[in-house]
């Protein structure tokens, strides 16, 4: 196990929300920037007022990262009112693709795209926000055919509730009882990558026979922090369950699913909200994180951590305690 496992990666700033890939042989985390601000929690997510993004670059599981400085800020982004919140970052032909979320001038959530030279930034911001897009979380995931998906989608706060059939409606709500549970979206990207190739599509995940999840299933139905990886020939879509706080994780021979739900990757951890990513490096896995121990559990005050996963004889992820350290 390396040395700086389950401990706070970084401890100048609060950071949350990681986003972690290998570029160039080096692990780069992208998180969100909790800012040292006392405000009133909700269930909106005011409490949550990013204004900007730094990088963090490791060169190995066992470094700690060195902060690549500030590589996008809030007034540099044209479209954006306030909250840029959990992003990603993806690589193509040698430009780095950072995507994010953010509230438009009108207060909805919408997912923007910058490109950028390098993975450790800086990133300059395209115009608008990508349309058809909206909520929160974007996860860009590179498939081993070329082909780019953008997936999305946070309830509560991210707004991803207000919507049916990609269209808002303030009076809608989260589903509850035996109605089929909020899906996150997908979409193919378009070789441009700042644009999409489709309407955004529900992203299923089904129980063992085969049925959505259901609304009132909260330790296994979505809720926010989508993130998608692939292992052999299997996709494997990975999310939180918010409230219950968990961290879950299911299986599909096809991108765009249905997923069928397989377990719990990470239990509660200190602090009202877990985010994470997974990725492979030097032929181990490892998930990033993370918590509130450097506020001692205030939820707005996180801090980013990673830990080893693995995966058993089946391919199923092999469930970790959140409050071990």
């Amino acid at each position: 196990m390396s040395s700086i496992e389950k401990k706070p990666l970084v401890t100048d700033l609060y950071t949350a929300d990681p986003s972690a890939h290998v570029f160039n042989g080096k692990i780069y985390i992208y998180p969100s920037h909790d800012r040292d601000i006392d405000v009133e929690n909700n269930d909106n997510g005011d409490q949550y007022d990013m204004t900007d993004y730094h990088v963090y670059e490791m060169d190995d599981e066992n470094t700690m990262p060195r902060d690549c400085g500030m590589v996008l800020d809030i007034k540099d982004i044209p479209w954006a009112s306030k909250q840029v919140w959990a992003p990603d970052c993806a690589e193509k032909d040698g430009k780095y693709y950072f995507f994010f979320p953010a509230r438009d001038k009108e207060g909805f959530f919408r997912v923007g795209v910058a490109v950028g030279d390098s993975p450790k930034g800086p990133f300059k911001a395209e115009p608008d926000y990508i349309k058809g897009t909206f909520s929160i979380d974007p996860c860009i995931f590179p498939d081993t055919d070329k082909n780019y998906y953008l997936t999305f989608g946070g309830i509560w706060g991210g707004q991803l509730d207000k919507y049916r059939n990609n269209v808002y409606n303030e009076a809608n709500k989260e589903p509850e009882g035996d109605e089929p549970a909020m899906c996150p979206k997908i979409a193919k990207m378009n070789p441009d990558m700042k644009t999409l190739a489709e309407e955004p599509k529900d992203l299923v995940i089904v129980d063992e026979n085969g049925k959505p999840l259901t609304g009132k299933d909260h330790d296994r139905r979505y809720f926010e922090d989508p993130w998608l990886f692939k292992k052999g020939d299997t996709y494997y879509f990975t999310y939180s369950t918010g409230d219950t706080h968990f961290l879950n994780w299911s299986t599909s021979k096809n991108v765009y699913g249905p997923y069928t739900f397989g377990g719990k990757i990470l239990t509660p951890v200190l602090g009202w909200t877990t985010h994470h990513s997974i990725l492979e490096y030097n032929g181990k896995w490892y998930l990033f994180y993370h918590d509130c121990e450097l506020s001692n559990g205030v939820n707005q005050k996180r801090n980013v951590k990673f830990r080893e996963l693995k995966f058993d004889a089946n391919g199923a992820i092999i469930t970790m305690d959140g409050m071990e350290r």
